[in-house]
């Protein structure tokens, strides 16, 4: 059963938000390290909801998600006795990509804590990049504790995967590129876990373009952000398996204070509509695209988002998926029990 909709309430305090400047700043410091990903018009998706709808494929940056940009940008402010002392993180996957390639790059030792149900892709790859992975946490919210109590003990610099104006200038970027090829844009929706892409976007729309509707979204068992801001409280929800496992993970007090900032709406589809989302994006437009990524295409294609105004842009966060994964859910054969 799908989470009802949520629209936001709350007062709006944009000023928790990374600036406009901040993120223009993040676009030319980042801008060597990073690919200008595909961004068009979808006409079957177009056709369907009886609008113009555009994708942003940020599954098709370097490494398989929008994450790069934000860690690169984080570990690119680091003082360089932080970078000396090593960097830690927690991560979900992508994150943990993200800041192992930058990490790689400047040779910085970087130690990421990954929660054991992380898909091997996102694990294996961060591992290649030289990163030492560990995977004994249970969950993303432990292995969060277990990178700050690492970061603690060794002085290495804890670097988080949605919190910090470095972070979120960095992700704030994708703004740019959508706003400079599509100005007329009127409704963005936006995958939300630990709400740090959402919060980097809104940054710059809500200071350059402040009527676009930001719309967030989630699948029913990722929908910790959809509750938090239904009744404008931090949120733990259970730790269940599900597609969209970059979206997992509580929803705290920063993380509901930046949503309220961003976000304008919160939807949440159910793991049937982002299974066929993850289908659809490989059949109609011919890219393989993870659960957490789909997640957006899956709000539109069920109707859960409401009113439309157009144009709308999908942003499509990422695209690691186990080849096992991807296969069974093509063949209508996933189950998450």
């Amino acid at each position: 059963m799908s989470t009802p909709k949520v629209k936001r309430s709350a007062p709006r305090d944009i000023s928790i938000l990374a600036s406009a400047n901040e993120i223009r700043a993040a676009a030319a410091r980042i801008a060597p390290a990073i690919h200008d990903t595909p961004f068009y018009k979808s006409d079957t998706l177009s056709a369907f909801v009886g609008g113009d709808v555009w994708l942003k494929m940020e599954s098709e940056q370097l490494t398989g998600s929008f994450k790069l940009r934000g860690a690169t940008n984080a570990v690119a402010m680091l003082t360089t006795e932080q970078r000396a002392s090593g960097v830690v993180t927690a991560s979900a996957g992508n994150h943990g990509l993200g800041i192992a390639y930058a990490a790689k790059t400047l040779g910085v030792k970087l130690t990421v804590f990954v929660p054991r149900t992380a898909p091997s892709v996102k694990k294996d790859r961060i591992a290649e990049f030289g990163a030492t992975v560990d995977a004994t946490a249970p969950n993303y919210d432990d292995a969060e504790i277990f990178a700050k109590e690492f970061a603690a003990r060794t002085g290495a610099a804890f670097v988080s995967a949605y919190a910090g104006r470095d972070i979120l200038a960095g992700q704030g970027t994708i703004a740019l590129e959508i706003l400079e090829q599509l100005p007329s844009l009127r409704t963005i929706l936006i995958p939300v876990g630990g709400v740090g892409l959402a919060s980097g976007i809104a940054g710059l729309l809500r200071a350059e373009a402040p009527d676009v509707r930001i719309v967030g979204v989630q699948s029913d068992r990722t929908n910790a952000m959809t509750i938090a801001m239904q009744t404008g409280k931090p949120t733990v929800i259970p730790d269940l398996p599900t597609l969209a496992d970059g979206l997992s993970g509580q929803a705290d007090a920063y993380m509901l204070a930046q949503g309220q900032a961003a976000l304008d709406e919160m939807v949440a589809s159910s793991e049937d509509d982002v299974a066929a989302a993850i289908a659809y994006l490989w059949i109609e437009e011919g890219f393989k695209v993870e659960g957490a990524g789909a997640c957006g295409v899956a709000a539109l294609l069920s109707g859960r988002v409401e009113s439309l105004e157009f144009p709308v842009v999908v942003v499509v966060s990422g695209g690691n998926i186990d080849d096992s994964k991807h296969k069974a859910v093509l063949e209508g054969k996933v189950s998450n029990e």
